[in-house]
């Protein structure tokens, strides 16, 4: 009996799952209609639980301020935090504001600075990965947490292993991100010899919105604006 029951359950998952094609299809459709037609974007990242006093709060909105300025769009996680002042920053500039938003149990709601048609809301989180990676004409990363530094590595092991074409990866505050990057010379790199020195090029560290303005300028003088994958 109890090998019955086990059966049973086991075959109601397998249905289970071949219905989910649909919706996460539906996913993918929906995500690609609407992000196809919104134009060069930078995609800001960052913690949720940063709060409106924080520097990096304001430092992301005059990245955000900038970049909009000189013609990009800022694309963000939707949330609050880092990702509300970056749309913040996109929304005081004029410039495109959109926002790919995650059903989760606790931190994500709606930001108010998201253009109203361009607030897209996700249940996985690789769909919404792809959204990130394939419409963004660059990755500006903010201090943040396990989510951040999973969109920040996902985007390098891409690049690194030419699955997409690279695009610029900015990481904003030194006093913040120096550590990991001091690990990823003398570990990662001298150490054990995981990764090869022309790795450390697929990322920048600076302080400053002018100093990732630059970067993004400085990589697409050189390179045309496509979608990856």
């Amino acid at each position: 009996m109890r090998t019955e029951n086990h059966q049973k359950n086991w075959n109601e998952i397998k249905t289970n799952d071949s219905w989910a094609i649909f919706k996460i299809m539906g996913e993918f459709v929906n995500g690609f209609e609407s992000m196809s037609n919104i134009g060069p974007c930078v995609s800001i990242f960052g913690s949720a639980r940063t709060k409106p006093n924080d520097k990096y709060y304001e430092l992301a909105i005059s990245v955000a301020k900038k970049i909009s300025e000189h013609g990009y769009g800022v694309i963000t996680g939707g949330g609050p935090g880092i990702m509300e002042a970056g749309n913040k920053g996109a929304h005081l500039a004029g410039g495109t504001s959109v926002g790919l938003n995650i059903d989760l149990p606790f931190e994500q709601h709606d930001n108010p600075y998201i253009d109203s048609d361009k607030s897209l809301d996700f249940d996985y989180f690789f769909v919404r990965k792809v959204m990130f990676v394939k419409y963004s004409q660059g990755f500006v990363v903010m201090p943040g947490g396990f989510g951040t530094l999973d969109e920040l590595f996902e985007a390098m092991t891409l690049i690194q292993t030419h699955k997409i074409q690279q695009f610029p990866i900015i990481l904003v505050g030194t006093e913040f991100w120096g550590g990991l990057m001091d690990w990823i010379k003398s570990t990662l790199l001298d150490a054990h010899h995981n990764i090869s020195p022309t790795d450390l090029d697929l990322f920048h560290l600076v302080d400053t919105e002018d100093q990732v303005l630059q970067i993004l300028d400085d990589f697409y003088n050189k390179a045309n604006f496509s979608p990856n994958f």
